[in-house]
C-alpha cells in the first residue's frame, strides 16, 4: 500500500475503530463485577458505620439533599442511619464517606468509600477521625465539626488540612441530610 495520506487516514481510521471495539467489550464485561464490587462496599461500610441492626438498610434507601440514608432498625424500633455523601472538596477532588447515627444524631461511625488523597498524607482520613489520640475522633460527636485551623475542636491531620476541611464538612452535610430525614420519620 502506498504512503498517501488517504492511505494514512484509513489505517488510522481502521486501528481506532478495533481499538474502540475492544474497549467497548472489556466495558461490557467489566461493568457488572465493578458495580456488584461497589454495592458491597457500601453494603460493608452500612454495617461497619451502625449500632446492630436487624433489617436491610439497602432496601428502605432513600435521597434527602444529595445524600443516600440507609435507615436501620433493630426488633422493629429505628437503630438510627447510615448516610452515603460525596465532596469534591478533598485535594484530589472526590472523596465519598458513609457516616452512621444513632437515633439520637450522635455520630457512630465513618467509613471513606472513595478517595484519591495523596498516601500518607490526605489518605490518613480513614483512621484520623475515629482515633482517640488529642482532638481528632469524631465518633460520639452531635455538634457541628471544624478543623482546630478555623476555630473548632478537631485536629486535622497534619500537612493535609484540605482534605480534613473536605472529610469535616461532608461530615457535617450528612448530619444535616440525617436531621431532614429525622424530622420526617
Amino acid at each position: 500500500m502506498k504512503s498517501t495520506l488517504g492511505n494514512m487516514i484509513l489505517s488510522l481510521g481502521c486501528i481506532s475503530a478495533a481499538v474502540g471495539a475492544i474497549l467497548a467489550g472489556v466495558n461490557l464485561l467489566t461493568a457488572g463485577p465493578i458495580e456488584e464490587s461497589a454495592r458491597a462496599a457500601s453494603v460493608e461500610a452500612v454495617a461497619s458505620v451502625l449500632p446492630p441492626f436487624d433489617n436491610d438498610p439497602q432496601a428502605q434507601a432513600i435521597n434527602i439533599d444529595g445524600c443516600e440514608i440507609y435507615p436501620a432498625s433493630l426488633n422493629g424500633q429505628a437503630a438510627g442511619a447510615a448516610v452515603k455523601v460525596s465532596t469534591m472538596d478533598g485535594f484530589s477532588g472526590l472523596i465519598t464517606l458513609m457516616v452512621g447515627f444513632d437515633t439520637s444524631g450522635c455520630i457512630t461511625g465513618y467509613s471513606i468509600l472513595e478517595q484519591a488523597e495523596t498516601p500518607g498524607l490526605g489518605a490518613k482520613a480513614q483512621e484520623w477521625f475515629r482515633d482517640s489520640t488529642g482532638h481528632r475522633s469524631i465518633i460520639g460527636s452531635t455538634a457541628p465539626l471544624k478543623v482546630a485551623k478555623d476555630g473548632g475542636e478537631i485536629d486535622g491531620i497534619t500537612a493535609a488540612t484540605i482534605t480534613s476541611r473536605a472529610v469535616l464538612n461532608a461530615v457535617n452535610h450528612a448530619r444535616e441530610a440525617f436531621n431532614q430525614y429525622n424530622s420526617q420519620s
